[in-house]
């Protein structure tokens, strides 16, 4: 079992930044890819980026490639989300996920074995 917990989501203008970090914990021996996802109010969840064990793979949503970027520290057993450039569409529930299958980097939610409770990112315009 691993558990997740995310921080460093709040309140940032268009244009700002804000670092997300996932802190796992438990079973943090075992290998295991991240991913972050997204849900806005009234939207289905949605990924954001994923990295595998080693950070040799990595996926980006289209709407975000080339604002944020996904990194890891296994030796910390930390996962990081840095987000620039932020806009209002960005404005979601921020969720930490981890997939026991290490060496992809997996878009589907329906990959991922544990989740995060999620830390709220709101862009005003």
């Amino acid at each position: 079992q691993v558990q997740l917990v995310e921080s460093g989501g709040g309140l940032v203008q268009a244009g700002g930044s804000l670092r997300l970090s996932c802190a796992a914990s438990g079973r943090t021996s075992s290998r295991f890819a991240m991913g972050w996802f997204r849900q806005a109010p009234g939207k289905e969840r949605e990924f954001v980026a994923a990295i595998s064990w080693n950070g040799g793979n990595t996926n980006y949503a289209d709407s975000v490639k080339g604002r944020f970027t996904i990194s890891r520290d296994n030796a910390e057993n930390m996962g990081y989300l840095q987000m620039n450039s932020l806009r209002p569409e960005d404005t979601a529930v921020y969720y930490c996920a981890a997939d026991k299958v290490p060496f992809l980097a997996p878009t589907n939610s329906y990959a991922y074995d544990y989740w995060g409770q999620g830390t709220q990112v709101t862009v005003s315009s």
